[in-house]
């Protein structure tokens, strides 16, 4: 039997819809992923209806996804996105939706499932929650309701457990969806097929053979039109306290004892809570904060702004497979490239038995888990050169999902999300338990990176990888920022000297 499952869409005339949302269902359906009564409804204040909806939507697939394009497809699959021109604080709108999402229930039949996406700005977030719990249109009857939350996801801790606690008012946490698109990535899901599917890895995956793991977002953009915007988060908020915790959560988890949701989730929560706490005062120590030359100067920037554009952070996980593992984490805005990169950097051998130059050591091995812009993965072991008697060189055994699966086998992240809140599975969403350990952990930094004896915030060179105090800052452990997805090591600052003057 057909049942009818329709996606709202609030804020429905921003980019996101016609850049993301759309081109991932419009593959969804070509790829006979979705259900058959399956309808699109947007909802914004633009001066659209359906028939100018469909045509932006199917100029921003031209635009964001041609690949995807299909004529003879999108012709059928247009017919099922309609729009409604109203504000979600407006009665009239809020009647207008639901006239609209009953008479498509109606025309189609079977069970009433209905997906609610807020593609809107953060702030708007509680009053859609708000009005969809008064009028009743998140309560159950035929079908299931689920509710999608972009993020950021609050600012602070304070307002991400009060935005849980408007969620909970009208939702239980299963209907939950709260969106971070770095867990739809196909190779940060292949971090636990990588892990637990493949017995060679998992022994030596601990404090035993690891000296330290490295995670760097990098972007090789700046602020650019969202200055405005940016210059009252900055880069932890931005980057640290949703994409590079997870990313942490998944290389550093136990096996989980199945692959259900509830089981994997338990297991990311029980890393942040063993995170080490860095305290306010300590904050100087255990982390960098830089900003790039020409930042002040962007639109909507304040002129003496004291935002970070880049961070760098020493963390500890205190349990036992990771006691007194580094975890170096890193990201900002106008590097070298954009590039997403977990490195796992092993410990050396422990006795050199080959003949080598006094001073001399042997490398050790490396894995490089690369997630954009090459997915694949890079594993650095030592071999003989040819002819020698016993000399080494460090050589590359590579994995390339385009050579192993062909291009374009890999999904945009979105594709893989929303279809998992179709299907009602949370495992790739981050729970309420999360964002709120994850919030914790951010806003002690903050609060040392806004006292008075704060960390001086660095410049840096646009195009660099950073302020040189980031390059200091590993080697006051013996260690240095490494590469291992076409990188090798990431220097910071191009200029040095100007680079290294504080702000």
């Amino acid at each position: 039997m057909t049942h009818t499952t329709i996606m709202v869409i609030f804020g429905a005339s921003g980019d996101l819809t016609s850049r993301k949302l759309v081109p991932a269902i419009f593959s969804l359906y070509c790829k006979g992923r979705l259900p058959d009564g399956f309808r699109i409804v947007g909802m914004a204040r633009s001066d659209m209806d359906d028939a100018s909806f469909r045509q932006n939507m199917h100029k921003g697939l031209e635009e964001f996804a041609p690949d995807k394009m299909d004529a003879e497809e999108w012709e059928t699959f247009s017919k099922h996105l309609s729009y409604i021109r109203g504000d979600f604080n407006n009665d009239e709108s809020i009647d207008a939706l639901k006239k609209r999402l009953s008479d498509l229930e109606q025309e189609i039949g079977g069970d009433d499932n209905r997906l609610y996406y807020l593609a809107t700005p953060p702030q708007v977030y509680e009053p859609i929650l708000d009005r969809l719990g008064e009028t009743g249109m998140v309560e159950p009857s035929r079908g299931w309701r689920r509710v999608v939350i972009e993020k950021p996801f609050g600012h602070d801790l304070e307002s991400a457990e009060h935005l849980n606690q408007v969620a909970h008012r009208y939702l239980d946490e299963e209907q939950i969806f709260r969106i971070d698109h770095y867990l739809g990535k196909e190779t940060v899901q292949n971090v636990l097929v990588f892990r637990f599917a493949n017995s060679i890895f998992e022994p030596i995956w601990n404090r035993r053979y690891i000296d330290n793991v490295q995670i760097t977002v990098a972007e090789e953009v700046g602020v650019g039109h969202r200055g405005g915007f940016y210059d009252h988060v900055g880069i932890l908020r931005d980057m640290f306290q949703n994409h590079l915790m997870q990313l942490l959560s998944l290389v550093a988890m136990e096996p989980p004892p199945s692959f259900q949701s509830t089981a994997i989730r338990n297991e990311r929560v029980k890393v942040l809570s063993s995170i080490r706490a860095i305290p306010p005062d300590e904050v100087g120590r255990h982390s960098v904060r830089g900003q790039y030359w020409g930042y002040r100067d962007e639109p909507g920037v304040a002129k003496e702004s004291e935002t970070a554009t880049y961070a760098a952070l020493r963390l500890y996980i205190d349990n036992w497979r990771w006691q007194g593992v580094p975890f170096y984490l890193r990201s900002g805005k106008s590097l070298a490239s954009k590039r997403t990169e977990i490195r796992i950097q092993f410990k050396t051998v422990p006795h050199l038995m080959f003949p080598m130059t006094p001073g001399e050591t042997i490398r050790p091995n490396a894995l490089a888990i690369c997630i954009q812009p090459d997915e694949g993965m890079h594993l650095r072991f030592e071999a003989k050169v040819p002819d020698t008697q016993a000399t080494m060189r460090s050589v590359d055994m590579e994995f390339h999902y385009t050579d192993a699966f062909g291009k374009g086998s890999i999904p945009e992240a979105y594709e893989r999300l929303l279809l998992d809140a179709v299907n009602g599975d949370p495992a790739l969403f981050t729970r309420a338990d999360t964002i709120e350990l994850a919030w914790g952990l951010i806003d002690s930094i903050l609060d040392g990176w806004s006292a008075e004896k704060a960390p001086k915030l660095q410049k840096y060179e646009p195009g660099s990888w950073g302020p040189v105090a980031a390059d200091d800052f590993l080697a006051s452990d013996n260690r240095q920022w490494s590469l291992g997805c076409g990188g090798g090591q990431s220097k910071s600052a191009a200029n040095p000297e100007k680079a290294n003057q504080e702000a």
